[in-house]
């Protein structure tokens, strides 16, 4: 019995435990925590962006899921604040919206995918599964390439140094306030 298990066990189970689901579509939601729970995921719900941040600082989950379409802020102001707050976590975008406009502002704010409803649900759970383990590879190689950043100039002149884990990512200048790309070299 052990051995069935333990030959169940992919990569993604060590790497991806608790998933918070950002949805204020309740039926959405929960069938976004049944699915997940019977994936082996711990599953918490938020329905708005006030919730997704409580949530994402007190618990700390592995993964993010997140609806653009919601009370109060976009999906989109939640991931900058949740990227912001702590860059390692993934977030993926689950949206009705698919305009390429939509997932270069993802790209911009940090999420780590991006895909559209209707979805057949074996492409989310691989697509979590990609995700978690790019992330993982991402975030494990950087200490092993220990005191390595990127450094770059903004347009407004400011010397900027970031850990690599931003490499391709947009972030704020502090000195200016514009959004700046971070290069992909080393």
């Amino acid at each position: 019995m052990a051995h069935d298990e333990a030959g169940r066990l992919t990569p993604n189970t060590a790497i991806t435990n608790s998933i918070l689901v950002v949805e204020d579509e309740e039926e959405q939601a929960a069938f976004l925590k049944d699915f997940l729970e019977r994936h082996k995921y711990r599953v918490t719900i938020a329905k708005d962006g006030g919730q997704a941040h409580a949530t994402f600082v007190m618990r700390k989950p592995d993964f993010v899921i997140l609806g653009l379409i919601l009370r109060g802020e976009s999906g989109f102001e939640v991931c900058q604040r949740m990227k912001q707050a702590n860059g390692t976590i993934p977030v993926l975008i689950l949206s009705a919206i698919d305009l390429a406009d939509s997932r270069a502002l993802a790209d911009r704010v940090g999420a780590d995918g991006y895909l559209t409803k209707p979805f057949d649900p074996d492409e989310l759970l691989a697509k979590i599964e990609e995700i978690a383990i790019n992330n993982w590879e991402k975030t494990h190689l950087e200490h092993t390439k220990e005191g390595k950043r990127i450094r770059f100039l903004c347009r407004c002149g400011k010397r900027l140094k970031v850990n690599l884990i931003h490499r391709g990512k947009t972030l704020t200048c502090p000195e200016c306030g514009e959004l700046v790309t971070v290069p992909n070299r080393v």
